[in-house]
């Protein structure tokens, strides 16, 4: 099993930024690829970055946050950031941080228990 802890969700103003971390523990080595996603109210969770956990960062983004929020990793410390700039309100949301394996959909992966992100305008 993988374990995943979210951090640094918060209120900020509009235009700010704020970074979000995700410590990953226990099984790591099954780790392929670490995404961050988002919930707004009643709505389903959607896509927003993901990276490769080893290797070279492949990284990808939902076309929402491209240019404004990059994905990366650490890891030595076993965790994944999320920088947020140019935050808006429509960013309002909870985090979370999941990962899958090789072959398989976040969906069947393991999940953090997110961390809310409020950005008032």
């Amino acid at each position: 099993q993988v374990q995943l802890v979210e951090s640094g969700g918060r209120l900020v103003q509009a235009g700010e930024s704020l970074r979000l971390s995700c410590v990953a523990s226990g099984r790591t080595v099954s780790i392929y690829r670490m995404g961050w996603f988002r919930q707004f109210p009643g709505k389903e969770r959607e896509f927003v970055a993901g990276i490769s956990w080893s290797g070279s960062s492949n990284t990808n983004y939902a076309d929402s946050v491209k240019g404004r929020f990059t994905i990366s990793r650490d890891n030595a410390k076993n965790t994944v950031y999320l920088q947020m700039n140019s935050l808006k309100p429509e960013d309002t949301a909870v985090y979370y941080c999941a990962v899958r394996n090789s072959g398989s959909r976040y969906e069947n992966g393991y999940w953090g228990q997110g961390t809310q992100v409020t950005v008032s305008s």
